[in-house]
């Protein structure tokens, strides 16, 4: 508990063994709780995790949007959830970052963007560069909503996370979650993240085919939600 507020995480995880002890053991011990969701896994993801405390749920279908809401449902009560990737490219001792904004009372969501600082922007590959720009510079123009980043490292509060009803199961959880944020005029806001090479290859920027597929359907949802 931080401040009177219950913080939970949700961690998606798949094929992280290497590194999902290390993100554990990195997160601030006034969490309340901890849910890591196995993504379909074929290594000792589930495992490693569960012996480093955290509550573990599986996901067999692979899709991080899926991951997240088999984490949500698994994840006790709490005032403000904290999502966070499972390969330590993010840092976990920072959650404070993200969360203390919200429990002040003055926003909604806060998002931990990578391209605040140049530091963090060169730590990403140029797709990620670039596909992140084009997007919220998509969600700035029709939304009017002002982001930095589509980073996975964010925190946002239960009674706002509920009222966005999210539902893709795949690439498109975090623009979904940010463009629902704009268009119900949610209080939002980008601080700068700390960011680093994860371990092992990532299952989106590390290929060709992951990459196109991401972007395809993060401009896919952006359309969808323009149109509707």
């Amino acid at each position: 508990m931080r401040n009177g507020k219950r913080v939970g995480v949700v961690i998606p995880a798949r094929d992280e063994e290497r590194a999902i002890e290390r993100v554990l053991a990195d997160i601030p011990a006034w969490a309340d709780h901890v849910v890591v969701a196995d993504n379909g896994s074929r290594d000792a993801t589930a495992k490693v995790a569960a012996s480093a405390g955290a509550l573990v749920v599986s996901e067999p279908t692979p899709g991080y949007g899926g991951a997240c809401l088999a984490g949500l449902a698994a994840l006790p009560a709490c005032d403000i959830i904290v999502f966070l990737d499972g390969d330590y490219s993010d840092f976990p001792e920072d959650i404070s970052d993200l969360v203390d904004p919200i429990i002040g009372g003055d926003y909604d969501l806060v998002i931990g963007s990578r391209m605040m600082r140049p530091e963090d922007a060169r730590e990403l590959t140029p797709q990620q560069r670039y596909g992140n720009t084009l997007a919220v510079t998509l969600i700035r123009l029709i939304w009017g909503q002002r982001f930095t980043d589509l980073g996975p490292f964010r925190a946002i509060s239960a009674s706002a996370l509920s009222s966005l009803a999210m539902a893709d199961r795949d690439y498109g959880w975090t623009v979904e979650m940010q463009i629902k944020a704009a268009i119900k005029n949610l209080r939002c806001l980008d601080v700068p993240a700390r960011y680093r090479q994860r371990i092992g290859v990532s299952k989106i920027s590390g290929t060709v085919k992951g990459t196109v597929l991401a972007g395809a359907k993060i401009l896919s949802v952006i359309a969808r939600h323009a149109l509707s």
